[in-house]
């Protein structure tokens, strides 16, 4: 038998990853992570080459900061779509829960009712949709632009079309405060995304929602309760987007009907950018915050570049087609 090459020898003629010692797969998730990370980078170094304001600390922690409401909504996003499902219904259960508290707080009730109140209707207009999907049988499509519909009327109803403003302190604190240096909506962002991150990466709840979206029936067939997990999932992200309603509207200081109008959309492209495939099975959080992140730059920088709103989607959606089409080749290669 003839020796092996030198080249052979040392992995050379192997691909990088599996040369270091990766399996296919490992390196194929490696470089495609990498490639996030670096079209990230690669964004900030443009716009800040292109705007001086950029780089500047007050500009950077208001990116963090306006990024805090889609990441916290992203997060929910990312367990939903993991399950092989969607969530039309976020934008909407923030418009309409934001409001409730807001009338509730504005009436005379205590803050942490209010936004106690907020939280546990979102919870509970998420468990109707995980309910529809999972014992009704509901397509997850379905259902939630069911939920979206229905709550957007709420809201319209229930203000009359109006928004509430004049909130007390202590009920904006959520959107407005600050703990020390950092924004109170970057903290809560982290600690989101901090649980997530645990709930998915070192407990069976996250091995069974992977499982969930990679294959349904043999997730059964193994005895997971699949039904249980579907209810819990869309619970979580009505209960997140209720949070995020209640920072927006603590920073805006109002509460406008129609809050929240394509924010389902930004999250899930936020998931997507990430590397969560909307075909479930697979997926990680620090994908879904980087995804997020550069939706904010990208939002940040249109404004810096005072780029006219009628161009600002079209510019939008071409830098994140880049950024799926560069993130695919990467995980491909």
């Amino acid at each position: 038998m003839d020796r092996p090459s030198v080249k052979q020898e040392k992995g050379l003629g192997q691909p990088v990853g599996i040369a270091l010692g990766w399996n296919a797969l490992e390196a194929r998730e490696r470089w495609a992570r990498l490639g996030l990370a670096l079209t990230f980078l690669g964004l900030c170094i443009v716009l800040s080459l292109l705007s001086p304001r950029f780089l500047t600390p007050g500009n950077l922690m208001n990116v963090v900061r306006q990024t805090s409401v889609n990441g916290i909504i992203a997060v929910g996003m990312t367990m939903v779509i993991l399950t092989g499902g969607i969530d039309l219904s976020v934008g909407s259960v923030l418009a309409f829960t934001g409001v409730v508290a807001a009338s509730l707080v504005t009436g005379g009730q205590p803050p942490v009712l209010a936004m106690v109140s907020a939280l546990l209707l979102g919870s509970l207009l998420g468990i109707w949709n995980g309910v529809a999907i999972a014992y009704l049988r509901i397509p997850p499509f379905i259902a939630t632009l069911g939920m979206m519909t229905i709550t957007r009327g709420l809201a319209l109803s229930y203000t009359q079309g109006r928004p509430i403003t004049g909130f007390p302190e202590s009920f904006r604190w959520l959107g407005a405060g600050w703990v020390g240096p950092l924004p109170a909506p970057v903290l809560l962002m982290a600690l989101v995304f901090g649980l997530g991150g645990a709930l998915l990466s070192y407990t069976v709840f996250g091995e069974h929602l992977r499982a969930i979206g990679s294959n349904p029936t043999a997730a059964r067939a193994a005895g997971i309760p699949t039904h249980r997990y579907l209810v819990l999932t869309y619970g979580w992200s009505g209960f997140l987007a209720a949070l995020a309603g209640l920072i927006l509207i603590g920073r805006l200081d109002s509460a406008p009907p129609t809050l929240g109008l394509g924010y389902e959309f930004d999250a899930i492209a936020a998931v997507v950018i990430g590397g969560t495939p909307l075909t479930g099975g697979e997926g990680w959080l620090g994908g879904t915050l980087i995804g997020a992140l550069i939706i904010g730059v990208l939002n940040n920088g249109i404004n810096l570049l005072n780029i006219p709103s009628f161009y600002e989607q079209v510019f939008k959606g071409g830098v994140i087609a880049a950024a799926l089409l560069l993130h695919r080749a990467l995980r491909r290669e």
